[in-house]
């Protein structure tokens, strides 16, 4: 199974949102704030992921990572992985969770 819980990406990504995910957007602060973002989503840069681990655990909630490209959240759901969070799905672009939030 990977990294991500892939099963259908696109639906299992809308149901993560639907039964309450946290929409965790990994890229620089300033590409959150300056060049958009997912209504309601957090920004965790993927450097900062290490340090937030306690924080994403005590959310209890299924984790939707989301980036520009798709590849910082590879790296983000690896470091979450490693930390005993299962329950990770890459949204890849965030304008592609954009689309299923909306």
């Amino acid at each position: 199974m990977g990294l991500f819980s892939f099963l259908g990406l696109g639906d299992k990504i809308a149901e993560a949102i639907n039964r309450g995910a946290v929409i965790i957007d990994v890229r620089p602060a300033y590409a959150f704030d300056q060049h958009g973002r997912v209504p309601g989503s957090i920004n965790i840069p993927v450097d900062r992921i290490p340090i937030n681990i306690d924080r994403i655990k005590s959310m209890k909630r299924p984790i939707v990572l989301c980036c520009e490209y798709g590849n910082d959240c590879i790296n983000a759901a690896r470091i979450l992985k490693e930390n005993g969070i299962k329950d990770i799905y890459n949204g890849g672009n965030w304008e592609s969770v954009y689309r299923k939030v909306r």
